[in-house]
């Protein structure tokens, strides 16, 4: 793969999962963009969850929690060539409103070849 490159069915998919997230088209939209067997980081207690349901299931104890944001800024290439790099701002909406926050978040995909999210890491941008 070129250095930089996305290749444009990875970047369709992981623009399309960043439009859903907030969402109620969120949970239609898992088997379209993870494998049955994912591996997902759970934030709220620094575990990994393993397949679709469980995604889900951490998904709607984020929703339950507060309403998460997250804005897609850029993708690129990791240094592998091989993972997909998404630059995001994380965020809340509440009754106050939508707040962001100041720094940004790299989310780090692999993908399998059915060209599906195989594992997502999130670090410090």
């Amino acid at each position: 793969m070129a250095a930089g490159a996305v290749p444009a069915a990875r970047e369709a998919l992981l623009r399309r999962m960043y439009e859903v997230f907030s969402t109620d088209e969120r949970d239609a939209f898992v088997p379209r963009c993870l494998s049955p067997d994912v591996d997902w980081p759970n934030m709220l207690d620094g575990v990994r969850v393993h397949g679709r349901e469980a995604v889900r299931a951490y998904w709607a104890r984020q929703f339950a929690a507060g309403h998460p944001l997250v804005r897609l800024e850029g993708l690129r290439l990791d240094q592998d060539g091989e993972a997909v790099v998404a630059t995001v701002r994380p965020g809340m909406r509440d009754a106050s409103g939508e707040r962001w926050a100041e720094e940004t978040v790299e989310h780090v995909y692999r993908f399998g070849g059915d060209e599906l999210v195989t594992r997502m890491d999130v670090r410090p941008s």
